[in-house]
């Protein structure tokens, strides 16, 4: 898996994580997706911030710092789905 689809798919489901702090299969599948990141990339540091339109991801990996920058509402369009589903909106 390429570093930037990792790093989306992560941060994705971190967002989910994040606003679901009870759901466990949330959780879970953020610290595999991490741990995608750390084993597969040799990620040693990972920050997330955002700002009003785009998520800012910095990282570290082989004592370099890089940092990727991703659209706001495609990395929430997961949460929002699943906050419409009666299912698991709740």
């Amino acid at each position: 898996m390429k570093i930037d689809t990792a790093l989306f798919d992560y941060l994705q489901i971190k967002v989910v994580a994040d606003a679901r702090p009870d759901d466990t299969a949330a959780q879970q599948t953020a610290d595999f997706f991490r741990s995608i990141l750390e084993q597969d990339h040799q990620l040693e540091k990972l920050d997330v911030t955002h700002d009003e339109t785009m998520y800012h991801v910095t990282y570290t990996t082989a004592g370099k710092t890089k940092m990727r920058m991703y659209d706001r509402e495609s990395v929430e369009v997961m949460l929002a789905a699943i906050e419409r589903e009666p299912r698991y909106g709740q």
